[in-house]
């Protein structure tokens, strides 16, 4: 009786022996699987997911993701292709109508100088305001899609406040046709960060062009010296949704019909290939776009 217990026992060990071993090793199979799969979204590679477990269900686990992971390669690389193939488009759109917007402002600006009547006069300024448009919205196609396209930035120390400045004094002439007193609060000293001082610029001219675009009468700009920057304004015609699409490609609201809606894409982009971030809120009537670089 005693001898049958100990077999007993003999082979109730040898069974967890066996499970925390088939346990032990499933759970090396599927940690390797979810490294794998990490790896797979997070660099881009052509490498399949492999284990060294023998499992069956494991294995047949591991199979069917691959099969998807190849069905994801294949719709990445289409999707990368057209995205490719449409900021060339656009590139070549935008340059090509370089040329025959600049003739057509030309040839507008010798109309101007000659005698016309009221009426003429006045359908020769809707077509100057349309043609202006039209060179804007072009000349933004193309700033976006020489942003987005991934060149290489030229990195260098510049003085954030100094660029911030500038930027705030090129449109110092626009406030005060619109009897906007923008209040500033910036450092006292210098901000020195690791940044294109051109692309830097742009990402600020853009900002600020929205927002005196937006204003109800004003404008502040706050930064601290982690270069955080806070630029608001009173903006009651705009809402929490269209605020939310303010970084979307050619998104316009109505009180900005003249916007080409690539203003605040291209800052968004610029600013996240210096390894900043660009976002927007809205609380009170009052939007909010706050850069960190």
């Amino acid at each position: 009786m005693v001898e049958l217990l100990w077999v007993v026992i003999g082979c109730l060990l040898f069974i967890i022996l066996l499970l925390s071993v088939k346990i032990y090793l499933l759970r090396k199979s599927t940690e390797e699987i979810c490294n794998a799969l990490k790896d797979r979204f997070t660099e881009d590679t052509n490498t399949l997911i492999d284990i060294s477990g023998r499992d069956p269900y494991i294995r047949k686990l591991a199979t069917e993701i691959n099969s998807q992971l190849r069905l994801l390669r294949k719709e990445r690389c289409r999707y990368q292709q057209g995205n490719a193939e449409v900021k060339d488009a656009i590139t070549n759109i935008s340059h090509d109508l370089r040329t025959p917007l600049t003739a057509i402002c030309g040839y507008l600006d010798l109309l101007e100088k000659e005698e016309k009547s009221e009426t003429v006069q006045k359908y020769l300024l809707q077509v100057q305001n349309r043609t202006e448009a039209l060179k804007n919205l072009t000349e933004e196609m193309f700033r976006y899609s020489i942003a987005s396209s991934g060149q290489t930035l030229n990195r260098q120390q510049v003085d954030v406040v100094r660029i911030l400045e500038e930027s705030l004094l090129s449109f110092y002439g626009l406030m005060q046709q619109k009897g906007i007193s923008p209040e500033i609060v910036l450092p006292e000293g210098s901000v020195l960060r690791e940044l294109d001082a051109d692309a830097l610029g742009r990402v600020f001219s853009n900002i600020i062009s929205n927002a005196v675009k937006y204003s109800d009468g004003d404008f502040k700009v706050e930064m601290n010296e982690n270069c955080e920057i806070e630029f608001s304004n009173r903006a009651r015609e705009l809402t929490p949704v269209m605020v939310e699409r303010l970084f979307d490609r050619f998104f316009t609201v109505e009180v900005a019909r003249k916007s080409t809606g690539l203003g605040l894409a291209i800052a968004k982009t610029l600013a996240e290939q210096m390894d900043g971030m660009v976002s927007a809120r809205y609380e009170d009537g009052r939007l909010y776009i706050c850069a960190s670089l």
